[in-house]
């Protein structure tokens, strides 16, 4: 082993080349080719003629590049016109071509360039030459007119294309289907090349009486592009657009808004819309537009501030800060948009119209002008500027890349839109919201996230400065005098400044609460004025209760009342009673006569299409609207909660079809008093201050009307809607009612119905009956637990002495007549008369 390394030790040392084994799998390299010769260099004559050659290709490179940058300079500066100016241009450029077009067809100019469009024209769409500067006319006035109805380009392109050659190829066939063979004339007097070519493949295919159907269809596909109409569309706009003729032409008359001049149709029912709610709303207008092409162009030109700004050497070590083009950018947006205009103040004029009641009396509904003004609405005020600059000095503490874009100033609150920036949490700012209040020294801080229908969160803080809403400024708005049904109410106005009315026979009930000094009384007041303001006695009826004798004693004799102003709440649970039955009835009648809702009914009954049964004496008469109020239900609830509970829950689940309507009102929203089955069936819900989280959650089903300021500061949730509309309540003073009250009053007497009280009165005869000679016993047993408000068998057995059997059958007629609540177990009965009431409930049990 040792030789062999020392030979080959020695081998290597001495210089003899050693062969390597290449390895296994390993490509043996290919040798590299040797280098091309050089080229051989040019002669100076090639040389020369070479560099010439160069130069006249550079001063002809240069005069390309010339041309073109001046003719992509144009180009640019075209683009970036504004929209608005590109389609005025279309427009005019389209008017200009049906002048030139008017005079080569119409009038027939001498002159080579009016020849050559008239040959251009007529040899390629024939007899359409003639309707070509009408149809340029209508496309130029669409343009500038109504842009937004063209639709994208591509549409229009196609439609145009099919309209032009269905109507070209009909013409053609109706000129006779001549061929180029027969001379340009004849061409001409037809549909022209265009008609030629559409008409003849399909005739010469499916013969002509095939072709003539299709080519229709291709045009009717042609007009419903255009336009944009799909098709079974078509004849609901037919529809309307032969009412709007009919009222141009006096045989029909549409219902059109009435600052417009025009009337309505008296409790004429409109078709309910899909997805239709109570509440009419009126947006404000923005004084600007945004434009997508600026904003594009502003991110263009801000595209390199946010890369300076993070590269400076400055802040490599301070903490990250928002955006700053974004900030730029919601600042220019805020700039643009501008605050929302102020709804019109201006009262619109009061139309006159005298109503015909039953029996040929004539009504006149109060002027709007007994409805003074309220406070001039402010879109801006330095107060809400500090706001916005408070609110971005929070942002900016707690490092949220979050920005004010602006805000919308209502009569109570301000409401401040957010906008957040890229991978900001909206926690990140709900969960500021002791400190935002900490900045703005208000502890009524309100936060939305989202507003609904945006994407920014919105911060409602209340006004320094409130404006007041008056009621006449609400009915004479322009949303309340568009819709000219009679059970529209005035609410108010919303954060944003717009006026809100509601329609009472779309909630189709409502539930109004709220704490003492809040604005519930002032709402119902509102509500019943406008009532007033609205509707006659014939459309309207209502049922006042009032167990607090004092709220609603200002419309006592007014002639929309059914009976006087019920102040016992025992009167009102058969009042309640009441109402039933005339339900009942009324869905007796729309059964038999085959109606689904008391409008129809109504309709079919003045028109004459409704006739009572042969051999009855009854007359019928439409229905009115029954309006029933009750402005505290607490005392209702703790008289009669059973009686009570069971009318208003069957009132609410049927009557809506009979036009029977409740706002239920309380001061004390508690589970006793709102109960399950009374939320459950009264969808619309009024909420104003509320004293605690609870009360809250017990009117709106959320928190939010702990966090109001009171004095008509209110959230209605309307039925179907998931988030409520923060309204400030419209104000009516006493002055106002009276004179509103005292016209009503010197229109017509009021007409009470006297079978409300006289059914009663004949239950209460049927049951005195079942006394019989235990008169005096009964009232013996009412005047003990009565005046010791403490209902028990064994105390009449024990004070009466009088057996088990007698003491519980007295205490059974008392639970009869609501004198002791029912029985509870071992518990004792609850007493449902105070003692101040004893003489009344002793003369009702002895017949008096």
């Amino acid at each position: 082993m040792a030789t062999r390394t020392a030979t080959a030790r020695s081998r290597s040392s001495s210089g003899t080349p050693k062969r390597r084994t290449p390895a296994r799998g390993r490509k043996r390299r290919a040798p590299e080719p040797p280098p091309p010769p050089p080229p051989p260099e040019p002669s100076l004559v090639a040389q020369f003629f070479g560099g010439i050659g160069r130069m006249i290709v550079g001063i002809w490179m240069g005069i390309a590049h010339l041309v073109g940058g001046t003719a992509r300079s144009v180009g640019r500066t075209a683009t970036s016109l504004e929209a608005s100016q590109r389609r005025d241009g279309v427009g005019l450029f389209l008017i200009g071509t049906a002048f030139i077009v008017a005079a080569s067809v119409w009038w027939t100019l001498d002159g080579q360039v009016y020849e050559a469009v008239y040959q251009g024209i007529a040899g390629a769409i024939g007899t359409g030459a003639y309707v070509a500067p009408v149809l340029l006319m209508m496309a130029a006035w669409r343009t500038l007119r109504h842009p937004d109805r063209n639709g994208p380009g591509g549409r229009q392109v196609i439609g145009w294309v099919c309209l032009a050659l269905g109507t070209l190829g009909l013409a053609h066939i109706a000129g006779g289907m001549p061929r180029p063979v027969d001379g340009q004339i004849a061409m001409e007097r037809a549909g022209g090349a265009i008609g030629y070519v559409s008409s003849t493949i399909l005739a010469d295919l499916l013969t002509v009486w095939v072709a003539g159907p299709l080519l229709g269809l291709l045009t009717l596909f042609g007009v419903l592009v255009i336009t944009g109409i799909p098709l079974y569309e078509v004849t609901a706009q037919l529809q309307a657009a032969g009412v709007v003729v009919g009222g141009w032409l006096g045989f029909r008359r549409p219902e059109v808004d009435e600052e417009e001049g025009g009337g309505r149709d008296r409790l004429a029912p409109t078709d309910a819309e899909a997805y239709d709610s109570p509440v009419l709303r009126e947006k404000p207008k923005r004084k600007r537009k945004r434009d997508p092409e600026a904003d594009d162009a502003d991110t263009a030109e801000l595209a390199g501030l946010g890369s300076d700004d993070a590269d400076s050497e400055d802040d490599a070590d301070a903490p990250a800060e928002p955006s700053v083009v974004a900030r730029e950018l919601r600042k220019r947006k805020k700039a643009a948009d501008g605050p929302a205009e102020p709804p019109p103040h201006t009262p619109i004029p009061q139309r006159v119209e005298q109503l015909a009641l039953s029996g040929d009396i004539t009504y006149t509904l109060p002027s709007s002008d007994l409805l003074r003004q309220g406070s001039p609405h402010k879109a801006k005020s330095s107060a809400s500027d500090q706001v916005v600059d408070s609110l971005m000095g929070v942002f900016d503490q707690f490092n949220i890349d979050a920005v004010v874009t602006g805000y919308t100033r209502g009569p109570t609150v301000t409401r401040y839109e957010v906008e957040l920036g890229t991978a900001v949490k909206v926690e990140r700012v709900t969960a500021l919201s002791k400190n935002i209040s900490y900045a703005v020294a208000s502890a009524d801080v309100r936060i939305l996230s989202p507003i609904p229908g945006k994407s920014a969160i919105g911060i409602e803080i209340p006004n320094t400065d409130k404006e007041i809403v008056s009621l006449g400024d609400v009915m004479r708005s322009p949303v309340a005098r568009k819709d000219h049904h009679p059970m529209i109410a005035g609410l108010g106005k919303d954060v944003e400044g717009g006026f809100v009315v509601t329609n009472l026979a779309k909630m189709p009930h409502l539930l109004v609460a709220g704490a003492t000094g809040s604005g519930k009384s002032s709402f119902i007041n509102s509500m019943i004025t406008s009532l007033l303001m609205r509707a006659t006695p014939d459309e309207v009826r209502l049922i006042m209760v009032d167990p607090k004798r004092v709220e609603l004693s200002a419309y006592e004799g007014i002639p929309h009342l059914i009976t006087p102003i019920i102040t016992n709440p025992k009167k009102a649970a058969e009042a309640l009673q009441w109402v039933v039955r005339e339900m009942d009835m009324r869905y007796d009648d729309l059964a038999n006569f085959g109606f689904r809702h008391v409008d129809d009914f109504n309709k079919a009954v003045r028109a004459g299409k409704v006739k009572a049964p042969e051999g009855s004496e009854r007359v019928l008469t439409p229905y009115p609207y029954l309006l029933v109020i009750v402005d505290e239900l607490a005392d209702l609830m703790m008289v009669a909660p059973r009686d009570v509970e069971d009318s208003v829950v069957r009132i609410t689940q049927l009557a809506r079809a009979a036009g029977i309507h409740l706002v239920l009102a309380t001061q004390r929203p508690s589970v006793d008093v709102v109960t399950g089955l009374i939320k459950a069936n009264v969808p619309s819900r009024l909420a104003f201050a509320t004293s605690s989280l609870a009360d809250s959650r017990v009117i709106l089903d959320q928190p939010g009307a702990e966090k109001l300021v009171g004095q008509g500061d209110g959230l209605f949730l309307p039925m179907g809607a998931s988030k409520p509309i923060r309204v400030q309540g419209a104000w009516v003073t006493e002055t106002e009612i009276a004179a509103v009250v005292g016209h009503c009053k010197e229109q017509l007497e009021p007409d009470y119905r006297e079978d409300v009280t006289a059914a009663a009165a004949a239950s209460k005869r049927e049951v005195d009956e079942d006394i019989g000679d235990d008169l005096d016993l009964l009232c013996q047993a009412a005047e003990l637990v009565v005046n010791t408000q403490f209902g028990s068998t064994s105390m009449l057995q024990r004070k009466l002495r009088v057996g088990f059997a007698k003491a519980g059958r007295l205490m059974d007629l008392m639970e009869s007549r609501g004198i002791v609540g029912p029985s509870e177990g071992s518990k004792a009965r609850d007493v449902l008369i105070k003692p101040d009431e004893l003489d009344e409930v002793l003369d009702v049990l002895r017949g008096d």
